[in-house]
This record gives C-alpha cells, sequence and structure tokens, in this order.
C-alpha cells in the first residue's frame, strides 16, 4: 500500500510541475511574419471593446489580417473581476486562437449582467459550456499559469505603453488614437505596408 501511494504522489508531484512550466499561448491572428504588427488591450466587460469587435475587427480582419498584411494579438487588460474570470475562460484551451474571446464579445450582453460576481460567473458558465461543452470551466478559473498571464499581459501594458484605458491599440510598438475610427486606422496600416 505505501508504494502505491508513494508511486501517486511520485506521479502528481511530476505532473504538477509539468503543469506549472506550461506556456500560455497569446491569442492571435494573422501572419507572424507581418510587416504590421497591432496589438489590441481589451476587457471583455468593456463595452467599447465589444464594440470594437463587432464594428472594427472585421474590416481589420477582412482588408489586412486574412491576407497576410497584419496579424493582431489580443492582450487581456481586465478592468475589473468578471473581467478577468472572462480573460482566464478565453484563455483556457490554450491553442492561441481567439474564437472563444470573440465569442465572449459578441455574446456579451448575456453574460455580464447580474447583482454580484456570482450572478455573472453563473451566466458566463453557462454560456460557455452551451457553446464549449468540454471545457472545465472550475478549473479554468483557478489555473495559476493562466491567471498569471492575464495578469501580465495588464502589467506589460501599463509598463510599456502607459495603457490607460481600453481598447488601446498598438501598432508597430506605438500607441494609436481612436479605435474606433476605421477610416484613420486603415490609413495608418497602409503607410506602414
Amino acid at each position: 500500500m505505501k508504494k502505491i501511494i508513494l508511486v501517486f504522489s511520485i506521479i502528481f508531484f511530476y505532473f504538477e510541475s509539468v503543469l506549472a512550466d506550461i506556456k500560455i499561448k497569446p491569442l492571435y491572428e494573422g501572419n507572424v511574419d507581418a510587416k504590421v504588427s497591432i496589438i489590441v488591450y481589451e476587457s471583455l466587460t468593456c463595452g467599447h471593446c465589444a464594440e470594437f469587435h463587432k464594428e472594427v475587427y472585421p474590416k481589420l480582419k477582412k482588408d489586412f489580417i486574412d491576407n497576410g498584411l497584419a496579424k493582431i494579438e489580443f492582450r487581456s487588460f481586465p478592468l475589473d473581476l468578471a473581467a478577468f474570470n472572462a480573460s482566464k475562460i478565453a484563455h483556457c484551451k490554450n491553442d492561441g486562437k481567439p474564437d472563444l474571446l470573440h465569442f465572449l464579445y459578441e455574446n456579451q450582453k448575456k453574460w455580464v449582467r447580474g447583482e454580484t460576481i456570482e450572478d455573472i460567473n453563473k451566466h458566463l458558465k453557462n454560456l460557455v459550456l452551451k457553446n464549449e461543452g468540454e471545457l472545465d470551466f472550475e478549473s479554468c478559473l483557478i489555473n495559476k499559469n493562466i491567471e498569471d498571464h492575464v495578469l501580465n499581459d495588464r502589467i506589460t501594458g501599463v509598463k510599456k505603453f502607459n495603457i490607460e484605458a481600453t481598447p488601446t491599440l498598438i501598432i508597430n510598438d506605438k500607441k494609436f488614437d481612436n479605435p474606433h475610427n476605421y477610416k484613420k486606422l486603415k490609413k495608418t496600416i497602409e503607410k506602414l505596408i
């Protein structure tokens, strides 16, 4: 019996140390070698960020990302606990694809509601499990690697780019004002191509 316990203990500590070393992949789209690099700092409870995903992002994707002229990385800048939890869920698959992130923005009004964080988490969980049945919601919320990744995104945003609001766009390491003005955004990107 002692040998079985010892074996299970060794396996548990081995896998725990392996899991602790797993790097969380950034959420991005586009050609990694593109001349134009766009970083979007955003908060999943931010209405302006949801508007950016619905109004500006599809045009940006069509004009620059899908044809390999630009890449875009979505970085977390949670403004509250609900956004922090949703960011952890968006990163949970750790596949680098922003599909779940886009889904959460598209359905923001369905889950960002309630009197307490518990209410919001309940709505978030119900929505995510309907869409992503195999996702272990509770494990995602307590995953230390994901949590650190989200917090590091926010810390880097403040230290490197002086991010104060969301959404904030960084184009080739320079802050871009007014991310909702697609005409100006398009002209800025075209000058860099």
